[in-house]
């Protein structure tokens, strides 16, 4: 009889733990979380002809045939961690690259058969 009151208030004990946490938790998750930092995206005039996808994360930028010119895009931090991925539709292959944490200039070439990017820091 005693080991079942002891079980019942520890289930209480519990239950009102985790209501009272729950409730914590909503209330913090009213929040707008807001990153520093911008991302100068520059896409070079090599890839001129060819039908690109560029993505951050799962965020598409652009999706067409690339024109003879250099294409800029500036796109604030949305996220913790980013991911660029450049994905050629004719081939379907994606190249994926991590970015900064802190944002910074991003130039995307190609180099022979392959496609870089340089990442340096905004100033």
């Amino acid at each position: 009889m005693v080991f079942n009151a002891v079980l019942f208030i520890a289930v209480l004990v519990i239950t009102g733990a985790f209501l009272y946490l729950s409730f914590v938790m909503k209330r913090d998750a009213n929040k707008i979380v807001t990153y520093k930092g911008q991302y100068h995206i520059e896409i070079s005039n090599k890839f001129a002809g060819e039908n690109l996808s560029i993505y951050i994360n799962d965020s598409l930028l652009v999706n067409q045939i690339m024109p003879d010119t250099s294409i800029v895009l500036d796109i604030n931090r949305f996220a913790e961690e980013h991911a660029l991925i450049i994905v050629n539709n004719a081939t379907d292959t994606a190249t994926p690259f991590n970015l900064n944490k802190n944002g910074g200039k991003v130039i995307i070439k190609r180099q022979k058969d392959e496609i870089v990017i340089e990442e340096t820091p905004l100033r």
